[in-house]
């Protein structure tokens, strides 16, 4: 049986958001949940960063274009946070492109907005990034289920 990447960080990340959303419940706009993520992480002392800018490079030349992803933890899962009635696979999209650009293999969907948390374990192996995004060096610029695709 193939274990599971990142199968730790995964359980540790969702017991967060787990244990946020059984405090606030569903209802609050997205911003609050981050925050709410942010506090119950680092009280759990698991290592993310918050709002993590993230640059896009296409053939080798850095874009203007950036994003953020909501937290990038343990160095190697992008997590995407949402608040909507329901996820679509709009969102999942949203986060298997980041995936693919960020040659990152793992990513976690978490949606607050459902009376009962929704979330995705979402795996994009064995294909190589078509552009690549890189942390951007701030000193320098002074439904519960797991999904592996290939």
């Amino acid at each position: 049986m193939t274990e599971l990447l990142c199968k730790e960080e995964v359980y540790a990340i969702v017991g967060a958001a787990m244990d946020v959303h059984r405090e606030e419940g569903h209802g609050f706009a997205e911003p609050v949940y981050q925050e709410c993520m942010e506090i119950e992480l680092a009280d759990r002392r698991v290592p993310a960063e918050a709002q993590k800018e993230m640059t896009i490079v296409y053939k080798g030349r850095r874009l203007k274009k950036s994003y953020i992803a909501d937290f990038v933890a343990f160095g190697k899962v992008i997590v995407e946070l949402k608040a909507l009635d329901r996820l679509t696979s709009r969102e999942e999209s949203q986060v298997i492109n980041y995936l693919k650009a960020s040659g990152m293999e793992v990513g976690v969907l978490i949606n607050f907005g459902a009376p009962s948390l929704e979330w995705e374990r979402i795996v994009l192996t064995g294909q190589a990034p078509k552009g690549t995004i890189a942390p951007v060096d701030l000193q320098a610029k002074a439904k519960n289920n797991s999904r592996q695709l290939a």
